[in-house]
């Protein structure tokens, strides 16, 4: 394959040019000006376009084993592709959970026949109980790519500094869900003005804080490699930027719903705003973007989180939290972060590939000779309407809403697994 004419970014060597790309082996065999094409080699023009690594996902849930009814590895595959995704990282709050070989085995075989790259986290504790660690050297040699309780905090400070000497030792990474139950009187919605208009008990910003700051300080004392998911209010932001000024080795995801959004699309959007950690006030998501402009938070991750529809459509207390996003991520980066001048769309690709990419330690993120030719094609420029995902689920806070950036292809291992289908709307 020869992909022609595109402005190739790549942030990891700073290349931002006008060039074409040689893919031979599912390999990047070369990259220059007026490559000419080579016997019967496929030319995917890429005219107008942009080509960069393949995006990198530190995040998501395929509900794999036990919800497949929401979304399994095949359709969560198709929707990363969908959204210029070649590597996924799938979190362990499956059924049964991945604590143990004999389940992370099973989800890592049946990945192998999808398309893209899709990683197995397994969980820090038994069951996500938080009272008795796993065999984290048994899993890691098993493939797991991080260690997580998502969906649950490590509420135990004793366990979970256990948990992190043992990573640290183990070169294991472990990935933090931060949110005090016993600070929260009602998930899903941040505690402030529009829960008090709606007459809904919430769940406070200190209740993500105090967690941040606790876990940054075990991170510090230990040496462990720490993800703190889905930051959400400025003082976690702060937590971060502090910890990382005194050497702790953490890094900081960013969703796209908590940089575009804030809880006032819950009175538009209702239960399709509901989510863990909650959209927070218009200083909490300017905070994050700050976070974002000076590298405190160095990962943009979807924390795609699909439900059913008629889960969605229950009263707010009742409905479960969480949004897709591997098919939006990327528009949303280029429409509100990109477009009102945050973050140059070098920064924006370069948190969504090499960065999260390094905090795993996988190879993946990069467009450099010799590595694999994982690549997204897309138009910086294109506008279009949120509808018709590839998902099993539906319930995107985005659903309907105009964005900017059209992903046209995406290419893992050197093969095109995704081809926009009406490329000249």
């Amino acid at each position: 394959m020869l992909i022609k004419n595109g402005r190739v970014i790549d942030p990891a060597s700073g290349l931002d040019g006008m060039l074409d790309i040689r893919v031979k082996g599912g390999i990047i065999a070369g990259i220059g000006s007026n490559l000419a094409p080579e016997g019967s080699e496929e030319i995917l023009d890429a005219k107008g376009l942009i080509a960069a690594p393949g995006l990198v996902d530190t995040h998501a849930h395929f509900r794999d084993p036990g919800f497949t009814c929401k979304e399994d590895l095949h359709t969560g595959a198709q929707a990363a592709a969908r959204g210029g995704y070649t590597s996924v990282v799938c979190m362990a709050n499956t059924a049964p959970v991945a604590d143990c070989e004999s389940v992370l085995e099973n989800i890592i075989s049946r990945a192998g026949a999808e398309p893209l790259r899709i990683y197995q986290a397994a969980a820090v504790t038994i069951g996500l109980k938080g009272e008795a660690l796993t065999d984290m050297d048994a899993l890691k040699k098993a493939g797991a790519a991080l260690f997580t309780d998502d969906g649950m905090p490590v509420r135990d400070s004793g366990l979970l500094f256990a948990a992190m000497e043992r990573a640290a030792s183990a070169g294991c990474v472990i990935s933090l869900h931060e949110e005090d139950p016993a600070l929260i009187r009602g998930p899903g919605i941040n505690e402030g003005e529009v829960s008090g208009r709606l007459g809904l008990a919430g769940a406070p910003a200190v209740a993500e804080a105090s967690m941040v700051a606790r876990d940054c300080m075990l991170a510090l004392a230990t040496g462990a490699r720490v993800i703190i998911q889905h930051i959400s209010a400025a003082p976690s932001v702060e937590a971060v930027r502090f910890a990382r000024s005194l050497g702790a080795r953490v890094d900081a995801e960013a969703t796209p719903h908590h940089f575009s959004l804030t809880e006032e699309a819950i009175l538009s959007k209702g239960t399709l705003a509901k989510m863990n950690p909650p959209l927070r006030s218009e200083a909490d998501r300017l905070a994050i973007i700050e976070g974002l402009k000076d590298g405190t938070i160095s990962i943009i991750a979807t924390d795609h989180a699909p439900h059913r529809e008629d889960e969605k459509n229950k009263d707010f207390a009742q409905a479960p939290s969480g949004v897709i996003g591997l098919e939006t991520a990327l528009a949303l980066g280029i429409t509100n972060l990109v477009l009102p001048g945050h973050l140059t769309l070098t920064e924006l690709i370069s948190a969504m590939t090499v960065k999260p990419a390094q905090a795993l330690g996988l190879e993946a993120g990069r467009l450099t000779v010799g590595a694999g030719a994982d690549i997204v094609i897309f138009d910086p420029s294109r506008r279009w309407k949120v509808e018709g995902f590839a998902s099993k689920s539906r319930n995107s806070p985005f659903l309907g809403d105009t964005l900017t950036g059209r992903v046209i292809h995406t290419v893992c291992g050197g093969r095109v697994v995704y081809t926009a289908c009406n490329i000249a709307d």
